[in-house]
């Protein structure tokens, strides 16, 4: 029998297809989805991956095989889903494994208003029921359904989440500017020539072409390798600005005119002041911003620099959400360029988040490296993954070696953090992989490496 405890994580299912989960699986998670949320109506999107169109309708039709009717919106990136699912007022699912290899797939859920679908809201649930489905050998029968089935129609939602974005910032009165695009292969070649569309840009596109086998580079900009080639297109083009989007195009990673990286903080603190001038300007009052354990200390020092009350919140878009909806957070950003707005149905954005930057730098004529220098106040690591098969052995190590060292606070929110006077890191557990992630910030780049060297070591046993 599969494990499906291996593919459902805490906010998303995900794993390799074939051998983990398939189209057969996809049917029965498209059941529960809908008896799970009593839905009558939800939509479904998905990626450029070869195995995406299979599995979305498989879903489909589990879906309307419990009497939910489907709205199928296609190609689609992950934030275009959330804008069908808060537009449309419908439970959704978009197939994607984000920024994972191309044997990879997995489904985000969400509900009503793109609400989040994880562990505690429904995701568990999910799992049981189609648990008791599945027999020994792995083969699942979804119990018939004595109601009657419902339709699959399909909606071209492109235009209209293009028209939406563009509402909520104005980029009519911006300079020109010279914008290089990495997609790499994924949605982000679908989404922003839409976009872009209009825009007093001169854009220069890199790799998008949709296809799921990333002939290019991952398109995980996370990882250094995959900005090579962009940064190396900014500087050969003078552009002022570079931005790279992962495989479902939720994310949106900065490089400035010299090729360097913009840390996601500077873009969460960028974003941040300029959502909170928005909001006080129109009367309210101590607006709340999230961000997650990871982020530099610069973004709650920015917040409350300009009359706002950061929050700080675990790591993954579902507890975002969640503490975005109790506080009524304006913005909400996290270390992995995951941009979290209110006015977008509290889900995640990047591409909101590039349209931001893009309109604080055009509005003004310096470049990009000095808009963002106030934002980057610490020297930070960067995350750096560990392959560990115990990741709580390890975390132990590293607790027992600086937990009781005078003045070092310790806590574990989420996976261990440990902080000193001058520097703070986190390791925590990765949802998805059996790894450890090491993040670490200090005030002087030597004190930062050396910590971060030291750390590594406890890690790595």
């Amino acid at each position: 029998m599969r494990d499906l405890k291996q593919i459902v994580k805490a906010y998303d299912i995900r794993g390799v297809v074939p051998d983990q989960w398939d189209e057969p699986l996809a049917r029965a998670f498209g059941a529960a989805f809908v008896e799970v949320t009593e839905a009558t109506s939800i939509v479904v999107g998905h990626d450029m991956r070869p195995s995406s169109p299979g599995l979305s309708r498989a879903f489909a039709e589990g879906a309307t095989s419990r009497g939910a009717d489907v709205v199928e919106i296609g190609l689609c990136s992950t934030d275009q889903l959330y804008f069908a699912s808060g537009k449309l007022d419908l439970p959704g699912a978009m197939f994607t494994a984000s920024h994972n290899p191309a044997q990879y797939n997995g489904i985000k859920l969400c509900h009503a208003g793109a609400a989040p679908v994880g562990q505690g809201t429904g995701l568990d649930t999910i799992r049981e029921r189609v648990e008791g489905w599945t027999a020994e050998d792995g083969t699942v029968t979804i119990p018939p359904h004595h109601g009657e089935s419902g339709t699959i129609t399909g909606q071209d939602l492109l235009q209209a989440y293009a028209d939406h974005l563009l509402g909520l910032v104005d980029l009519g009165s911006i300079r020109r500017l010279k914008v290089v695009v990495d997609a790499g292969n994924g949605m982000g070649g679908h989404t922003v020539p839409t976009v872009f569309a209009g825009l007093p840009i001169d854009l220069e596109p890199m790799y998008f072409e949709l296809d799921g086998t990333f002939p290019n580079h991952e398109a995980n900009p996370l990882d250094p390798k995959n900005l090579v080639d962009l940064q190396a297109r900014v500087k050969e083009t003078g552009a002022d600005i570079g931005l790279a989007f992962d495989g479902d195009a939720d994310r949106c990673f900065v490089v400035d005119e010299r090729g360097e990286p913009v840390s996601p903080s500077a873009i969460t603190a960028l974003v941040a002041v300029r959502e909170l001038e928005r909001v006080k300007a129109a009367g309210e009052r101590q607006p709340t911003v999230i961000h997650n354990l990871i982020t530099s200390w610069t973004v709650p020092e920015v917040v409350r620099d300009h009359g706002g009350t950061p929050v700080r919140t675990r790591v993954g878009h579902s507890f975002i959400k969640q503490e975005m909806a109790r506080t009524g957070a304006v913005f909400g950003g996290e270390h992995s360029a995951h941009y979290y707005f209110r006015d977008f149905w509290r889900a995640d954005t990047g591409m909101l988040a590039a349209l931001h930057v893009l309109a604080a730098l055009g509005g003004q004529q310096g470049a990009l490296s000095a808009l963002v220098a106030e934002y980057d106040r610490y020297a930070a690591s960067g995350e750096i993954n560990s392959t560990v098969q115990d990741q709580a052995a390890r975390t132990a190590a590293v607790r027992a070696a600086y937990a009781g060292l005078p003045d070092v606070t310790v806590d574990e929110l989420d996976g261990l953090t440990v902080a000193g006077p001058d520097w703070w890191f986190n390791v925590r557990p990765s949802n998805t992989e059996p790894l450890l992630r090491l993040n670490v910030e200090a005030r002087s780049v030597t004190t930062m490496e050396k910590l971060r060297d030291e750390v590594l070591a406890l890690v790595r046993g």
